[in-house]
């Protein structure tokens, strides 16, 4: 396997941060209802942590000599196959959410969309950190 320079892992370290932070925001609903700035807070770091996870695979493939990929749901794709994300649908779930979420679209999506933050997204975050750890180390 090729070595994998070290801003490879300072991304890493980034995403990580910025995950510890994004779990603070998801736990503090009250009653399971955030306020609006509580809501904001909470889908600002989503995204924020979601875009630095995207980082840390792209930067990962280039390493490697992947890529390169056309947009997110490509790079989520690839990662499934090279096992750096374990849930290849649910990844793609956050890829739909985000887009849906965009201001474009005339559907409010956004209590959807925190509910999926909260429940299945943080999770994920947080096996793609062990994972992309463990790769990193070997």
């Amino acid at each position: 396997m090729k070595t994998i320079s070290k801003s490879c892992a300072v991304l890493l370290e980034e995403f990580s941060t910025e995950l510890v932070d994004l779990t603070e925001y998801g736990k503090r609903a009250k009653n399971g209802k955030l306020t609006e700035s509580q809501a904001r807070d909470l889908l600002s770091h989503f995204e924020a942590t979601h875009e630095l996870a995207l980082n840390v695979i792209t930067h990962y493939f280039k390493q490697i000599g992947k890529g390169p990929f056309s947009g997110s749901r490509d790079l989520t794709v690839e990662a499934f196959h090279a096992e750096l994300i374990d849930d290849g649908k649910a990844w793609l779930d956050i890829v739909i959410d985000r887009i849906q979420y965009s201001p474009v679209y005339d559907i409010d999506t956004q209590e959807k969309f925190i509910d999926n933050i909260q429940k299945r997204y943080i999770r994920l975050l947080q096996r793609f950190e062990d994972t992309m750890g463990k790769v990193l180390n070997e």
